[in-house]
C-alpha cells in the first residue's frame, strides 16, 4: 500500500511540480535545493 501511495505522489509530483535537472545544483536556491531532494526522496520510496 506505500509503494502505491509513492507511485502516486511521484506522477503528481511529474506534473505540478517543476523540472530543475538542467540545472546546475550548486546555484540552485535553498528551496530548489528543498525539492530536488524531496523528488528524490517520494522516487526512492515508489522503487522500493
Amino acid at each position: 500500500m506505500k509503494k502505491r501511495l509513492f507511485q502516486t505522489l511521484n506522477k503528481l509530483n511529474k506534473l505540478v511540480l517543476p523540472s530543475l535537472y538542467r540545472k546546475d545544483p550548486s546555484k540552485l536556491s535553498k528551496f530548489e535545493q528543498a525539492l530536488t531532494g524531496y523528488r528524490y526522496w517520494v522516487l526512492l520510496k515508489s522503487l522500493e
